[in-house]
């Protein structure tokens, strides 16, 4: 079915997520937060040493918990035991990624405070 669109619906799309991507990581940028930058994905990997958890999967609830904001370990997608990234989804509503990027608590506070 999608090698049926014409290459305007593809083209829109692209564009679509580049422009969340940029928002998004504008945003994790803002907050000062050391990610990557995709290459044709729509995650982020967000390296979490800073906070000092021993795993990605403790970070991710703490994150749940305190911030409200939902991740992945990317210990879920790699063989190597990389306790120090966790995968964020950029694939939402504009609202939803401004929300998570300001929820009043602040990502960097909340998580650096434990």
């Amino acid at each position: 079915m999608g090698l049926r669109f014409k290459d305007d619906y593809y083209r829109d799309l692209r564009k679509k997520y580049a422009e969340k991507r940029d928002l998004f990581l504008k945003g994790l940028d803002d907050i000062g937060l050391r990610r990557t930058v995709p290459q044709g994905a729509y995650y982020v990997l967000l390296d979490i040493s800073e906070f000092g958890y021993a795993s990605g999967l403790e970070f991710c609830k703490a994150l749940a918990q305190k911030v409200g904001v939902g991740a992945v370990p990317s210990s879920s997608f790699f063989r190597e035991p990389l306790n120090n990234l966790v995968r964020l989804h950029f694939a939402k509503k504009n609202e939803t990624l401004y929300e998570a990027l300001n929820r009043p608590e602040g990502i960097r506070t909340v998580m650096l405070g434990r």
